[in-house]
């Protein structure tokens, strides 16, 4: 399934940029970055259970948030784009 996940990580502290960069990469790992806090995954359901405990337990859920949309299997209808695109889609095949 699709999930788009958003996050918004207060960076006012050093412990917060740090943060950040560690959602980031968490999910880097697990999807494509489409916009500077927006990364569209593809995810089976253990994948995105694991996830989301992941960036949950990145956080600090008292300055920090995490937006989860589940777009499910039939995605390609719900998602329209205008602009320039960052790479690959998510769910194409990526040749080195």
């Amino acid at each position: 399934m699709l999930v788009l996940i958003t996050y918004d990580v207060n960076t006012e502290t050093a412990a917060g940029r740090t943060r950040l960069r560690k959602v980031a990469k968490q999910c880097v790992n697990y999807g494509r970055r489409v916009q500077n806090s927006v990364f569209e995954c593809i995810l089976d359901n253990a994948q995105c259970v694991q996830l989301k405990h992941d960036l949950t337990e990145l956080i600090d859920e008292e300055v920090d948030s995490l937006r989860f949309y589940y777009l499910g299997n039939s995605y390609a209808a719900k998602v329209e784009h205008v602009g320039v695109d960052r790479g690959v889609a998510v769910d194409q095949p990526l040749f080195l």
